[in-house]
C-alpha cells in the first residue's frame, strides 16, 4: 500500500478552557483574524493575515474546569509556527516575553527556534528555517543547542 502524499500542515485545532481569552492571545501573538464563529461561541477559527486557508487554527471550548494533559503523555507535544525571515524570530521573542508566554530557545541547525505556552498551557515553537543550502550535516540529524539570536542576526546583516 503506497504512504500517503502530503504537501503541508493546513490547519491545527485546539481544546482550550476560554475561547475568549485563547482568541486574544492568539491575536496578541500572531495577529490571527476570526473568520468564524461556530457552536454558540465556544468554537473560534482563526486566520493569519494574507493567509491562503480557510482557517489555521480552530479553538473548541471546553471549560475552565477541564483538565490538562500531564506533562509526557501521550498526545500532542506542540505545533510550529514559521515565520519568513529571522528579524521575524527576534519580533517573536520580544512579543512573546512580553505576555509571559516564552518558555525556551534552541538553535536546532537547521531551524532557530522559540518556545511558548498559551493560556490553557498548551506548548507551541516559532520557528525560522535556516536556508536549505546551509544545513550540512544537519540535513540527517537533529540538535539541540543554545540559541545566540542577535549572534545569528548579526551574521546574516
Amino acid at each position: 500500500m503506497p504512504p500517503v502524499t502530503l504537501s503541508r500542515l493546513n490547519h491545527a485545532v485546539l481544546f482550550v478552557r476560554n475561547v475568549e481569552r485563547s482568541v486574544a492571545f492568539y491575536q496578541a501573538v500572531f495577529g490571527f483574524e476570526v473568520i468564524g464563529r461556530e457552536g454558540g461561541g465556544r468554537m473560534a477559527f482563526l486566520r493569519a493575515e494574507g493567509g491562503a486557508n480557510h482557517h489555521d487554527l480552530g479553538l473548541f471550548e471546553v471549560g475552565e474546569n477541564a483538565p490538562s494533559a500531564p506533562r509526557g503523555a501521550t498526545g500532542l507535544y506542540h505545533l510550529a509556527w514559521e515565520v519568513p525571515a529571522l528579524e521575524d524570530l527576534a519580533t517573536a521573542r520580544a512579543t512573546l516575553a512580553e505576555l509571559g508566554a516564552l518558555v525556551g530557545q534552541s538553535d536546532h541547525g537547521a531551524t532557530k527556534s522559540l518556545y511558548a505556552v498559551d493560556p490553557d498551557g498548551n506548548e507551541f515553537e516559532v520557528m525560522w528555517m535556516v536556508p536549505r543550502a546551509e544545513w550540512g550535516d544537519y540535513d540527517r540529524r537533529a540538535i539541540t543547542a543554545p540559541l545566540n539570536l542577535e549572534r545569528e542576526i548579526a551574521a546574516r546583516s
